[in-house]
């Protein structure tokens, strides 16, 4: 309960960003319900200008209450509308502040998180989560305002006609109470596993649609088709649930309503002969009944909605409350300025580290870096190689140890421009919607056309640009699907060169591309890497024969390092997995 109410709270404050919007809101539901409200006290006048006998019917009166009735109703009708619109453009400006900040905040986000989150479910909260609550707040709010409002009028006006009759719902109130708090506590948390099973299907189909290629290759269609079957069943079964017993809220309420109009009816007749009521007055409590009954029955039907919409809001919520990267260092000092340009050394010291409390995969790992030097990091797989580079973009904090940067501890550096200091291509290649020259210069703001062309020609891709339909201008598909994965690869091999940076890392960037083409690319790079500091990560050893030092990595430890000349000759760790790869 603790929880919804600051669920709720929370909620309330993206309404308070636009509170004169919704005090006319509620401004326009008092004046919309105030006129409908008249309409059963002049239905009630117009029936008691009627008596029995010819010539006893007072026309004049008769038509002039009706009159009035319609201008109500269609003043109520009017004004309803209006509050209609007014609730979707507060509920849009909610959504998409709410929207706006989950997009941000997963930008703060470290990589950690992401290594531990499936896409799926990140992208169901943005998006099918978010629309749960703009749903609820366009329509369950405005219904939820109108209740109050109407059977509190109702009230009112039942008391003002017969107190008496209004015992009736002394009964039926607390009743209708207690039902529908029982039934919504026993729904809730149907409604939040029901947007967790939701968020575990969509992370799941994005993981097999991205990995359709790899499924067709094993044949593993029937498998996957079985999986999602599965997952597909607990989210059906986990809806049915929500929505089942969340549906039975309404029913039980609507019968509870019907048996306080069916006890109105008795009570009335008997005040009727007793002289005490006149047929109006009935008339009018009986329509009064129902404006007091009927909201309460809707809110039943919506209490459902409501659940839903908390539990989405308790899931967009939980994300925004996840703890962002560390912020940077009171003083921290920012790199790449005019007053603290960057040279390119770099240092570890006796860095720990591991992703998991307890478990190191770096142990005690010291290295120092001059600047212009070209570190080739190499070893097999799982031997610490992308944790490195991870600690020195600073995606992640060294548990022990230290990593400087020109004399500087990266933590007192500033984050961003301990980042821009670096151009990285990795090994998983990413190029968004736009066209060729729009990713080519995505890292490097005010780049003339000519620059990128340059850099282009220096990566042997040009002349495979140019054959494409608009040549710079072709539009890549989202994730370049329209180009082979070595064309992604020599894409964002040239992003990088075009970026003025000291410090280069590239993870496996030539992993994608045939050998002869890998030689082309290296003669590029070796001439565009001169005066930077480099680390290389490769399997190929062919391609890294070249580097001022090779880092062999073994368990997380560096086994051997020296010159290519060096490690061959002392026939260690090194000399086995050269001639492993080349036997």
């Amino acid at each position: 309960m603790r929880f919804r109410k600051k669920t709720l709270k929370r909620l309330g404050s993206y309404l308070m960003q636009y509170r004169w919007l919704l005090f006319l809101a509620i401004v326009m539901t008092l004046a919309s319900n105030a006129f409908s409200l008249m309409g059963p006290m002049l239905s009630g006048y117009a029936i008691d200008a009627i008596e029995p006998g010819p010539g006893k019917v007072d026309f004049p009166k008769v038509f002039y209450y009706a009159a009035w009735m319609a201008g109500f109703y269609i003043a109520s009708a009017a004004l309803s509308y209006a509050i209609a619109v007014l609730m979707v453009t507060i509920s849009r400006k909610v959504v998409y502040a709410m929207r706006r900040d989950v997009f941000d905040r997963l930008l703060s986000l470290p990589v950690g998180y992401f290594d531990l989150h499936k896409t799926g479910d990140i992208i169901s909260r943005i998006s099918y989560d978010i629309d749960t609550v703009n749903e609820s707040l366009s329509s369950d709010l405005v219904q939820m305002m109108t209740t109050i409002i109407t059977v509190t009028g109702a009230l009112y006006m039942m008391i003002v006609i017969s107190p008496r009759l209004v015992l009736v719902f002394a009964v039926t109130v607390p009743l209708s109470g207690w039902i529908t708090r029982f039934l919504t506590g026993k729904t809730r948390p149907l409604f939040r596993a029901r947007s967790a099973s939701l968020g575990r299907l969509n992370g799941f189909a994005e993981e097999m649609i991205t990995g359709q290629r790899t499924i067709k290759a094993y044949c593993k269609e029937e498998k996957v088709i079985q999986s999602f079957e599965e997952k597909n069943r607990d989210g059906v079964e986990a809806y049915y649930k929500a929505e089942y017993y969340g549906s039975t809220v309404g029913p039980m309420i609507n019968f509870i309503n019907n048996l306080s109009l069916s006890l109105i009816s008795v009570f009335g007749a008997f005040l009727y002969l007793m002289g005490m009521m006149r047929v109006g007055q009935i008339s009018s409590f009986v329509l009064y009944s129902r404006k007091f009954s009927g909201p309460i029955s809707e809110a039943a039907n919506i209490a459902g909605d409501l659940q839903s919409a908390i539990a989405a809001a308790e899931r967009i919520f939980a994300l925004l409350d996840e703890l962002e990267e560390t912020r940077d260092a009171e003083g921290a000092v920012r790199i790449g300025t005019d007053a603290n340009p960057v040279k390119g050394r770099v240092e570890l010291s006796g860095v720990s580290f591991g992703y998991e409390e307890g478990k190191d995969i770096l142990h005690r790992l010291s290295l120092t870096t001059e600047p212009g030097q070209v570190v080739a990091v190499i070893g097999p797989t799982g031997a610490g190689k992308t944790t490195l580079i991870n600690l020195l973009m600073r995606f992640y904090d060294v548990n022990h140890g230290s990593i400087r940067v020109d004399g500087r501890d990266i933590r007192q550096i500033n984050r961003a421009s301990l980042r821009k200091a670096y151009a990285m291509v990795l090994q998983d290649t990413w190029l968004f919607h736009g066209t060729i020259l729009e990713n080519l210069s995505y890292g490097r703001e005010g780049i003339t056309r000519d620059e990128v062309i340059q850099a282009a020609r220096a990566a042997r891709i040009h002349s495979f640009i140019m054959q494409l339909p608009m040549g710079y201008d072709t539009v890549l598909r989202e994730d370049g699907i329209n180009i082979s994965k070595g064309q992604k690869q020599l894409l964002t091999i040239v992003r990088a060169m075009l970026l003025d940076c000291r410090m280069l890392i590239l993870d496996e960037a030539t992993s994608n591309v045939d050998t002869r083409t890998e030689i082309k690319i290296q003669e590029a790079m070796l001439k565009l890497m001169e005066g930077k500091t480099c680390f290389v990560i490769a399997h190929r050893l062919s391609t890294i024969q070249n580097a001022d030092r090779i880092l062999v990595m073994n368990h997380g430890e560096v086994v051997e390092q020296g010159s290519h000349q060096s490690l061959m000759e002392a026939k260690g760790f090194y000399y086995q997995l050269y001639q492993a790869q080349f036997q």
